[in-house]
């Protein structure tokens, strides 16, 4: 295949050719394979969804005050109303809307508080189904917490050694402070012991008090568990008083965590409480980045218990991003792409970007440049992922080797 006229994210206008899985040519690249002419548009490398809940996409169940509490409670409900099968079928309508969007790659965290662990063997198997497509990781996620009940500090690590690829935390939803900073370094000891990443729910509150990053950066440099931590959320940085966020994110970028803002939810489950003004529900990106603190963006949630919309379209979330931190000069405009390209893949630690010998992994859009591509969000023309056309306009999808309509809720 030859991609032909793509303007790169640098502004060169080049061809791209494609040799089986990879890229063997960028500049004057000629032959006889398949064209695409991407017609002087921007051509870039695919999309990350750092932080996402595939378990409970789609089960849309009203939530009443809008919080994050209320939420949790609903799904304690309805967790253990699911089947198997239905978790299965929402999973993958939502995986496909990604992908047609642009995401190939997710990370996405399970519930494993929920006995029988049906969500997680359902996510499984939505992993392996759509490995031609994309590139799912599962997080194993205590929501209700891991010392809140008997027993789910051992669900925990059997979730783990059952194949969920990182562990996960909440101590900001543990009863107490002494058991929150215990979670922390009970994640930590058995990332260590099955050598997995640690991807946690950090200080997802507008409680100034709770300041469970700090202990997450004192473990991973206690642990030299150094660009393998994630921390989802943290709003609760929004409130931190400024000498104290001056104090703790160097050392964030000293223990290469990457913060996972998702601007979508927080911007409606942040400051319920309150009157006006209410606070924005984004950990502050801008400032991180001053800091050098690698920041990417997840989605979280479509139409769940926390967020009545969502159509897994990462450019949404940037959109809001940008909105929420003021992410509106020109530089900063052109410069916020990172969030949901190369400081994803950082975090995620895998070969990426558009240059010879690499995967050909590529969206080819019908914008002018990043500006554009924020403006309008639509999906790309052309979704290649290891040199095969995978998905065209947001509408098509190849799965199982048969192109199919994508569908914008489970049928």
């Amino acid at each position: 295949m030859i991609v032909k006229n793509a303007k790169l994210l640098d502004g060169r206008i080049v061809n791209i050719k494609i040799d089986g899985e990879r890229i063997s040519c960028i500049g004057q690249c000629e032959g006889d394979e398949e064209e695409i002419d991407a017609e002087y548009k921007l051509v870039l490398p695919p999309y990350f969804n750092m932080h996402f809940h595939l378990d409970s996409a789609f089960t849309n169940v009203s939530n009443k005050s809008g919080t994050l509490w209320e939420g949790i409670r609903i799904w304690q409900e309805v967790k253990n109303k699911l089947t198997e099968e239905e978790v299965i079928r929402n999973a993958l309508t939502a995986v496909k809307l990604m992908v047609a969007q642009g995401t190939l790659w997710i990370r996405t965290h399970v519930d494993v508080t929920e006995k029988s662990l049906k969500l997680l063997k359902a996510i499984k198997k939505v992993k392996e189904m759509v490995r031609d497509i994309a590139e799912v990781q599962i997080t194993a996620f205590p929501q209700d917490g891991i010392f809140t009940d008997k027993g789910n500090d051992e669900l925990l690590r059997k979730a783990i050694e059952e194949g969920a690829d990182n562990v996960g935390l909440i101590p900001h939803n543990e009863l107490t402070r002494e058991d929150g900073v215990k979670s922390v370094k009970f994640a930590f000891d058995l990332a260590k012991e099955y050598n997995r990443d640690v991807d946690g729910h950090i200080d997802e509150t507008d409680d100034p008090n709770s300041r469970f990053l700090e202990v997450v950066v004192k473990e991973t440099l206690d642990n030299n568990w150094h660009g393998k931590v994630t921390a989802g959320h943290v709003t609760a940085m929004h409130s931190w008083d400024p000498a104290y966020r001056y104090r703790i994110l160097p050392q964030v970028a000293k223990a290469g965590i990457t913060v996972i803002p998702n601007p979508l939810i927080n911007a409606v489950l942040q400051g319920r409480l309150e009157g006006y003004p209410k606070r924005r529900g984004n950990a502050p990106i801008k400032e991180m980045i001053k800091f050098n603190v690698n920041v990417a963006l997840g989605h979280d949630c479509i139409m769940d218990p926390w967020y009545p919309l969502g159509s897994g379209n990462m450019l949404h979330v940037l959109f809001m991003s940008i909105h929420l931190d003021q992410l509106t000069g020109e530089e900063e405009l052109k410069w916020s792409i990172n969030l949901i390209t190369f400081n994803a893949a950082k975090a995620w630690r895998t070969e990426y970007g558009i240059e010879m010998g690499k995967e050909a992994n590529l969206l080819v859009t019908d914008m002018d440049d990043v500006v554009d591509l924020i403006r309008f969000m639509e999906p790309p023309k052309f979704v290649i992922r290891k040199g095969k056309v995978i998905a065209k306009d947001g509408k098509y999808i190849l799965f199982n080797g048969k192109w199919e309509n994508v569908k914008r809720k489970p049928q």
